[in-house]
């Protein structure tokens, strides 16, 4: 007998977005499509933050990358506004197509409630209301921060090892104290509940130095 519901379809459906992913990454010796490892991370950080997270936020949290390959950092001016215009761009374009994608396979009984349950997952894949307190907006950034830091950071920490700096998301080049600056920025961020999660992430040589400094100050 099939258990087939309107949320594991949709899980199905994003997914299947995520692994045309060009770009890969090998976990465990396997290759995946970068956008799917970091949904399925994103997944597990949740269960870990957040248990019982409603199915909109559970969507919302899957689909935070959403065929974000297609519209490459490099499409928007290298500088800090360009950065912010193109992060702008892609919240609104990820909220788009998820909404569309469910409403092609949700039904509910009012088209009142259909449309609030579409609006309420666009808009935690924006992240509106995080500035208002919005609470599932809170879980959704402590996720986001959690990957950073388990999945991201160490790599970025490596291409600014010495302080050499790096060419990074910003179109800035990053030395050491910048580093530490985005990460006291990211947790800030971050709820108290993320805060214990993420002194969890097991880190070593170089990250392990720019947490401590970070947080030291």
């Amino acid at each position: 007998m099939s258990t087939s519901t309107p949320y594991t379809k949709a899980l199905a459906a994003i997914d299947a977005a995520h692994a045309l992913d060009p770009n890969k990454i090998t976990v465990a010796g396997t290759s995946l499509p970068y956008e799917l490892h970091y949904a399925q991370k994103c997944t597990s950080y949740l269960e870990k933050r957040a248990p019982d997270a409603s199915e909109a936020l559970r969507l919302a949290i899957r689909a935070q990358h959403f065929r974000r390959w297609e519209v490459p950092r490099n499409s928007y001016p290298m500088t800090r506004i360009g950065y912010h215009a193109w992060r702008t761009h892609l919240k609104k374009r990820q909220a788009e197509l998820v909404m569309s994608i469910l409403d092609e396979i949700y039904e509910h009984p009012t088209h009142e409630e259909h449309m609030a349950f579409l609006n309420r997952v666009g808009s935690l894949i924006k992240k509106e209301g995080l500035k208002e307190g919005d609470e599932e907006a809170g879980v959704l950034e402590d996720v986001a921060c959690l990957v950073f830091l388990d999945d991201q950071f160490e790599k970025y920490a490596k291409l600014w090892a010495d302080g050499k700096g790096e060419e990074g998301e910003e179109g800035v080049r990053l030395e050491e104290e910048k580093v530490v600056g985005i990460l006291r920025k990211t947790w800030a961020k971050m709820t108290p509940k993320g805060h214990e999660l993420a002194l969890r992430i097991p880190m070593e040589g170089r990250p392990k130095e720019l947490i401590q400094k970070a947080l030291a100050g």
